[in-house]
């Protein structure tokens, strides 16, 4: 089974510092529903991994994270694909949770759910360290995307061994099926 996780703010959609609160500040990336799209007609799921730390701030409420969620399925299978799953974390850093990147709890869970026996198959695409550092801790493939906080990211971090690094997700997404269709997969 192919799987790949992305990152949602900054890969998919425009990132902010105030936190994505509501639909209407739900701004996806040129190109980032048709990489998602290319992605599920290649055949894999397409799961995204996201920290949501502004639901345990109060910032937004668990129906207004459902509206966003639901524009981003409707978005993707407009465009002719489909998300297999969003994985989300609630907490903020003070809640010292297992799940909230940079640790790897979402990706194990993600991995257990989808059956994932080798971990160094599934690949991440993300525009932060802690995306990074979150699949590589599990054993998996760290891409890192320059839009978001990408830039930033690739001139002021230490990326973790064998990042791949690509402009935005649309070009990431035509290397991972470019890979996947060279492997016979």
């Amino acid at each position: 089974m192919k799987i790949i996780i992305l990152d949602r703010d900054g890969v998919i959609n425009q990132d902010s510092d105030k936190f994505v609160k509501n639909v209407d500040e739900f701004v996806l990336i040129p190109g980032s529903v048709d990489a998602i799209a290319s992605l599920s007609q290649a055949g894999f799921k397409v799961i995204i991994c996201t920290n949501q730390s502004g639901l345990g701030r109060g910032l937004f409420s668990m129906e207004e994270l459902n509206d966003i969620h639901e524009k981003l399925h409707q978005s993707v299978e407009q465009a002719g694909g489909s998300i297999d799953a969003i994985v989300f974390c609630p907490h903020t850093n003070e809640d010292k949770c297992d799940c909230r990147k940079p640790k790897p709890g979402m990706i194990i869970d993600i991995c257990e759910r989808f059956h994932v026996e080798d971990m160094s198959q599934v690949v991440m695409i993300g525009d932060s360290i802690r995306d990074l550092q979150a699949i590589h801790a599990a054993g998996g493939q760290a891409i890192l995307v320059k839009t978001g906080n990408g830039k930033k990211t690739l001139a002021k971090e230490v990326l973790p061994d064998n990042t791949l690094v690509f402009d935005d997700l649309r070009a990431a997404s035509e290397y991972v099926i470019d890979c996947a269709l060279n492997k016979g997969n």
